[in-house]
């Protein structure tokens, strides 16, 4: 014969541990964290430059499968654009930039001689060197002017015999290019007056110019030249324009500095490694 107090005592039991189980959902953990906080929905805005458009838009994707409440949204330009619109009071949490340059003139623990208004936005303690580039030259399908290595261009140039595409003065890739024409003593101005240079206004601009053939080469990154199927004739050495590093930070003004740096961390995962080594960016040395 079955015993109904049994009955009543298990019933009662199960109720018990189905409260003290639904209580302990809502209190905080040990280190007076809320586990349900982590599910919260997050934007993150992220400013980065223009030449990390194919590399962090596929890292974005793979983001959705570690940390699916976090929103990943992208501004992709030059990092002296992002640098402005920063300065402006753009909403931003992460700036990955192409250059020192532009986090320089953002970060406060810098000096006026390369912070010369003294903006304060980079958060200390988060900025970090994440890659590195380099620059090349490269030329239309086909390559109709022959344009064999950086010599080669700079001595065509000089003789007015081809159109060479490169960046703005205010974009990281157009000040590298300046480098590597004061390398080889060449006249910039002079050049562009005589209507031997064209210009655009950011990496992915003058890519299309070499990609659709209106000009006879261009200085652009390896990696957009990769991505955009082009040949690169030369690759430009340090003595020539440098180290190409492309620092990242979570900026001060960041509503979501946790979340912001916990992505940043994540740029540095092997995982995220193997997308941008896949395109031609690798690790600082």
């Amino acid at each position: 014969m079955k015993n109904p107090n049994l009955k009543q005592m298990v019933s009662l039991v199960l109720s018990l541990i189905l409260v003290t189980g639904l209580a302990a959902c809502g209190q905080p953990s040990a280190d007076g964290e809320d586990p349900l906080s982590e599910s919260e929905p997050v934007e993150l805005v992220v400013f980065a430059a223009a030449s990390m458009t194919e590399t962090l838009t596929e890292i974005g994707e793979m983001y959705k499968q570690v940390a699916p409440h976090v929103t990943l949204t992208f501004n992709f330009d030059s990092s002296g654009t992002l640098k402005t619109q920063i300065e402006e009071g753009a909403a931003c949490d992460i700036f990955i930039s192409a250059a020192q340059k532009q986090m320089n003139e953002l970060d406060g623990s810098k000096g006026s001689d390369i912070n010369p208004k003294g903006l304060d936005f980079v958060e200390q303690g988060t900025r970090i060197d994440l890659l590195q580039n380099t620059v090349a030259l490269a030329v239309p399908e086909g390559n109709p002017k022959n344009v064999t290595d950086f010599d080669d261009m700079a001595e065509k140039l000089e003789k007015g015999e081809i159109l060479l595409a490169m960046g703005n003065e205010d974009v990281p890739v157009g000040q590298y290019t300046q480098k590597v024409l004061a390398f080889y003593g060449l006249d910039e101005e002079a050049l562009a007056k005589a209507g031997c240079i064209t210009y655009g206004s950011n990496v992915k601009e003058v890519t299309t110019q070499v990609d659709q053939a209106s000009v006879d080469c261009g200085v652009i990154y390896g990696t957009d030249a990769y991505s955009a199927g082009l040949t690169t004739v030369d690759v430009a050495t340090k003595e020539m324009c440098g180290q190409i590093i492309y620092p990242a930070a979570v900026l001060n003004i960041s509503e979501h500095k946790e979340e912001a740096a916990a992505f940043l961390e994540y740029l540095q995962s092997d995982e995220c490694m193997a997308v941008f080594t896949k395109v031609g960016f690798a690790p600082v040395e």
